[in-house]
């Protein structure tokens, strides 16, 4: 897991990926701090961990020289959750050339489904880095 690219927004939330796989990616999550003002666990930090744990297993699905990118998201939230953690599993529907879809079920710490996730993304080669512009005033 060591050569998974660092994301910002993990570190934020809080979210830890504890496996990582093409066929299975897990991660946790704590309620507290990505709560709603009525004390709940926020369907955007949800959705946050969803597509974090989809994009991992897909770029692992693509290889080397290729990135994911998400395309379509959607989540139906199934209970509301106060606080301890959540975890959630992705694992995949569909997995081709250009795209990847993996359902991901996030759970409280009861095993209770708290939500259920698809994720749909974009396979595609990284692009070179562009080069720079040419100084005019260069010989």
């Amino acid at each position: 897991m060591s050569q998974l690219p660092e994301a910002p927004i993990h570190r934020r939330l809080g979210i830890t990926i504890t496996e990582a796989g093409p066929d299975r990616c897990v991660g946790t999550m704590p309620v507290e701090g990505n709560t709603q003002p009525f004390g709940l666990l926020h369907g955007g930090a949800s959705c946050v961990l969803a597509e974090s744990l989809g994009s991992v297993a897909a770029v692992l699905w693509a290889g080397p020289g290729r990135i994911a990118v998400g395309v379509d998201l959607n989540a139906t939230h199934h209970r509301g959750v106060r606080g301890g953690s959540v975890t959630g599993v992705a694992t995949p529907l569909h997995r081709g050339r250009t795209t990847a879809t993996y359902e991901v079920v996030i759970s409280d710490e009861d095993g209770r489904r708290v939500c259920t996730a698809r994720l749909t993304c974009h396979l595609r080669d990284v692009e070179p880095p562009a080069e720079p512009p040419a100084d005019p005033g260069a010989c």
